[in-house]
């Protein structure tokens, strides 16, 4: 009697822990599931806001860019494209100097001379055909090698993927840009949406692949964006990255 109640108490707590096992493991599962990551601790926030901005873009933006691409001959757009990488050529050849890299800001430099002065403002891209290569330094990336951490990522609707070190550079971009010194302010906000537009026609083809490619676009976005953001802020030699 004796043994046979102790087997019977030892049959229903197994019984009576299998519940509790799987219920424990189930949480352990949903807390490791739920559990933020370190590059990304907003994401719930920034998933809204990447579902806001793809159903405004797929509704609204797309549709107005790809008629923009379908209308717009081919050499007009790539003048507007050429226009606005000169104005970037010359921050990248600031932030290349105080990247510590004359190199690179000597050729954005005389990218910009020579477009300027010989590309009708920038609309030809001589320098290009010359075989001088845009250096594509920015104010995030000089606050990357000056030490400055990246920061959390964050999806804002309407401006994309960004982070906080990204973002931060961009306003400072943003401010001391020669766009923002033009008074009349419907030419100025009008100079911004063309720049928008020509972004966004230029992104057509990724935008694609990414469907194609990718369960969770989300996901997809915000590695590539973040690798390629290291990619540049280490010149294409990156470190090892440490385990999250």
């Amino acid at each position: 009697m004796r043994v046979e109640s102790e087997r019977t108490m030892n049959f229903r707590g197994k019984n009576l822990s299998r519940p509790f096992v799987v219920a424990l493991a189930a949480m352990t599962l949903a807390g490791c599931a739920a559990a933020p990551s370190r590059v990304d601790p907003f994401e719930p926030v920034n998933r809204a806001a990447y579902q806001f901005n793809d159903a405004i873009d797929t509704a609204v933006v797309r549709p107005a860019v790809q008629a923009y691409v379908d209308v717009v001959p081919l050499p007009i757009r790539t003048g507007v494209s050429n226009f606005y990488n000169n104005i970037e050529d010359l921050f990248s050849a600031f932030n290349g100097l105080l990247q510590g890299k004359p190199d690179k800001a000597g050729h954005d430099l005389g990218r910009v001379i020579l477009n300027t002065g010989f590309g009708l403002g920038g609309i030809f891209d001589l320098a290009s055909e010359m075989g001088i290569e845009r250096g594509n330094e920015d104010f995030g990336q000089t606050f990357g090698v000056w030490g400055a951490a990246q920061g959390p990522y964050l999806f804002i609707p309407f401006l994309g993927p960004t982070t906080v070190r990204d973002g931060t550079g961009l306003l400072v971009r943003l401010s001391v840009g020669p766009i923002s010194y033009i008074h009349n302010v419907r030419l100025r906000n009008g100079v911004y949406v063309m720049n928008a537009v020509d972004l966004r026609a230029q992104a057509l083809g990724a935008g694609a692949m990414v469907e194609t490619a990718a369960l969770d676009r989300y996901l997809f976005i915000r590695n590539a964006y973040l690798q390629r953001r290291r990619f540049l802020v280490y010149d294409g030699k990156p470190p090892p990255e440490t385990e999250e």
